[in-house]
């Protein structure tokens, strides 16, 4: 089996809410053979699933993840291409008649717009993953100029993971002398995608989108929702993902 699948296997295994789940059913099937190791599985498990849909727990992972201060826009005028790493398409959109960009993917494109009109630099999107015959790129490309008035100059169509993102972003760029990108994802994202891009070859700057606001709210933040479990998911994802690549798969 190749390596991408194992990932996606290990990630769908072992993240939330499945990984949590898996604890607690093995729980439940050990009750009648080990009762006391049983129950402390199901408990376990249950308990997990609830802390890490808390506030405060996934902001407390998130914060694994602080890039620092935004971009300085004065700073990215000194790159030469802005990257945008695509986040996902919803293959049929009713309201838009045809396949759009998710709602990850949305949230790099609009401030990867911003950051190319307030520079002027050029944009190259990434992504390939395919639906139909249209790609992750080409419904960025469509969305960056129908909406927000940006054309992209470069679309790299093929990569199915950040690290092809960056190697096939760089057969697109380097062989034009561009090395020096300003590399547009989510901050959670930003620390695995920016290692993926400098060992490509590139100079990175940082473009960090939907930074996580850090500090205690209130007794609202104990309180579980299902946001916060999608936040801690995607932290959960990450160190993950970084685990994975320090061991060179």
């Amino acid at each position: 089996m190749e390596l991408f699948p194992l990932r996606h296997l290990l990630a769908t295994v072992v993240l939330p809410p499945n990984g949590p789940f898996i604890l607690a059913f093995a729980g439940l099937l050990l009750l009648n053979r080990r009762p006391r190791l049983g129950r402390a599985l199901a408990w376990f498990g249950l308990a997990l699933l609830l802390a890490l849909a808390t506030p405060a727990v996934s902001q407390a992972l998130l914060r694994h993840f602080d890039q620092g201060p935004a971009l300085d826009i004065a700073k990215a005028r000194d790159a030469q291409a802005v990257v945008i790493l695509g986040g996902g398409i919803r293959g049929y959109a009713p309201e838009y008649g045809g396949p759009t960009v998710g709602r990850l993917t949305l949230d790099r494109v609009r401030y990867g717009a911003r950051v190319a009109r307030k520079t002027g630099v050029p944009v190259l999107v990434s992504g390939g993953i395919k639906n139909d015959s249209i790609t992750e790129a080409q419904v960025m490309q469509q969305v960056l100029l129908e909406e927000f008035g940006v054309t992209a100059a470069w679309t790299e169509q093929r990569s199915r993971n950040t690290r092809e993102n960056a190697r096939l972003s760089a057969e697109i760029l380097l062989p034009q002398g561009i090395r020096r990108v300003a590399l547009v994802a989510h901050e959670v994202d930003m620390s695995r995608a920016r290692a993926e891009f400098e060992a490509a070859g590139f100079e990175v700057i940082p473009a960090p989108t939907m930074m996580v606001s850090h500090g205690f709210s209130g007794s609202g933040d104990l309180v579980p929702d299902a946001r916060s479990l999608l936040s801690s998911y995607y932290a959960l994802y990450e160190i993950l993902g970084n685990t994975i690549r320090r061991v060179g798969l």
